[in-house]
């Protein structure tokens, strides 16, 4: 009786000691996964797409130009992934708080400033908490100005690290009168930023496609060119010769369909628009010329049918058909003006001159 007492308060005391090392393990996890969970941060591979916030030309309006007071505000994020529901701004005392609602409970975590020094703190106490209604978090963040982008870290619970998103509060969802300072034109400068966007975007395509196109030994220029149209069902056809325009040594050709209804072209992976001069004419393309003498591929979408449709053809530029547009056109205007030379030489000699006078007599 003795020894089964005494194994089995051997077993419990072995049982005990498993559970408290099981115990001991699991603490150890959690503070391990505590230490290594608040110190991670997203790559730009780990992110989507970055967008700016607020437009150039934004003046930042500091607190004591904003009455004191209580407002619901508009916000812009950075991120699509870091959508702010609703944002109340608080300006008391020359400071501005905003509390901002996100759309769920992605983030238990913020922190104001960037990913980088949130995970160098790793200290759960000195990030922003969140509170907690109808399913969604909202936060407290200050705010140095408003039209400003300011940093603020978002940590992820499924990815378990920390994100840069950039915020910004717009002055313009202020009610009238609020703002102290006079506001700038918020239209003039979205319209000045659209426009810059899109000349740097048809700066960057311009310069992939002067990479595409074919080096040639001619002067800046315009020439003329024989090109070759194979593919497709044999209905469309294409200009030749058509024009060749030389800029800076690399060879472009202008495609003109005999048809209007081809919206875009696609060459060396690069989508392009129509250059139509007049509305309702052919359909006509600048592209590059990526070879001479050889077929290269080019796509079509025609809206022709009863949906568009992308249509493969080939292109076969022959270099040695390329001639100077303008060498014709400058022996005419020679003649032209021989012409026109002669004939006022010819009205001066009979009718000014001493000679022409004696004969009429």
């Amino acid at each position: 009786m003795k020894q089964t007492a005494s194994r089995h308060g051997f077993k419990a005391l072995l049982a005990v000691i498993l559970t408290l090392c099981f115990a001991l393990a699991t603490m150890s996890a959690l503070t391990l996964s505590f230490a290594e969970g608040f110190d991670q941060v997203a790559s730009k591979s780990d992110m989507t797409t970055v967008e700016e916030v607020g437009v150039e030309g934004m003046t930042p309006i500091a607190p004591k130009d904003v009455e004191n007071g209580t407002y619901e505000v508009e916000m812009e994020s950075s991120s699509s992934m870091f959508k702010i529901e609703k944002a109340v701004l608080e300006v008391s005392d020359d400071a501005m708080n905003v509390t901002m609602t996100l759309s769920g409970t992605a983030y238990p975590y913020l922190y104001a400033g960037t990913a980088k020094e949130a995970a160098a703190l790793n200290d759960e106490s000195k990030y922003i908490a969140h509170s907690e209604a109808d399913g969604k978090y909202s936060f407290t963040v200050p705010v140095a100005n408003l039209d400003e982008s300011f940093p603020c870290a978002a940590f992820s619970q499924r990815k378990q690290m920390w994100y840069d998103r950039n915020l910004l509060v717009r002055a313009q969802s202020l009610p009238e009168g609020v703002v102290k300072v006079e506001l700038p034109d918020y239209e003039a400068l979205e319209k000045a930023a659209q426009e810059k966007r899109i000349a740097e975007m048809q700066k960057e395509q311009d310069d992939k496609l002067r990479a595409l196109a074919a080096d040639i030994d001619q002067h800046n220029g315009s020439y003329s060119v024989e090109v070759d149209m194979t593919g497709g069902s044999g209905k469309a056809s294409i200009t030749s010769p058509t024009t060749l325009t030389v800029i800076d040594g690399k060879a472009f050709a202008t495609i003109q369909w005999s048809s209007p209804n081809y919206d875009y072209m696609i060459v060396g992976g690069e989508k392009l628009t129509p250059q139509n001069v007049e509305e309702g004419s052919n359909s006509s393309f600048l592209i590059p010329v990526l070879k001479f003498d050889e077929p290269f591929k080019v796509i079509g979408d025609t809206t022709a049918m009863s949906t568009p449709h992308e249509i493969e053809y080939e292109l076969t530029f022959h270099q040695d058909t390329v001639k100077r547009y303008s060498s014709s056109l400058w022996i005419y205007m020679i003649l032209a003006f021989l012409f026109v030379l002669a004939a006022a030489f010819g009205v001066y000699w009979f009718w000014v001159s001493d000679w022409g006078k004696k004969k009429k007599k």
